[in-house]
């Protein structure tokens, strides 16, 4: 595995046949997710789309109080953030889990990999 690159609310690294991304913090607003993730990879983490199918899995960790956020949206916002950049279209998707768990903080996971 390489390194995380990123210092801000955004850090990723690639893996084998993809890659993960976490997120620091978690707000109510899915769509303010979109654009974060989409300028990271943009600007701080050069990654070229692979053809294929993918399987994503999307993880919110909150510490307290759930947070008011559909996952739906949260999981609609990430793909189209990743899209260009990890892979070339959303409809590569093959598999897409998402769940929200307590944790020691507030935080979002998310890992794609191209299946075999």
């Amino acid at each position: 595995m390489k390194a995380w690159n990123g210092r801000g609310k955004v850090r990723a690294r690639e893996i084998d046949k993809g890659v993960e991304i976490v997120i620091e913090g978690v707000t109510t607003q899915a769509r303010y997710y979109k654009p974060l993730v989409y300028e990271f990879f943009r600007k701080d983490f050069e990654i070229r789309p692979r053809y294929g199918e993918f399987e994503v899995d999307i993880t919110m960790t909150y510490l307290g109080e759930p947070p008011r956020l559909d996952l739906d949206n949260l999981a609609k916002a990430l793909l189209d953030a990743l899209k260009g950049h990890v892979f070339f279209d959303d409809s590569q998707i093959a598999k897409l889990a998402c769940e929200r768990v307590t944790g020691e903080r507030d935080q979002i996971s998310l890992r794609a990999v191209r299946r075999a």
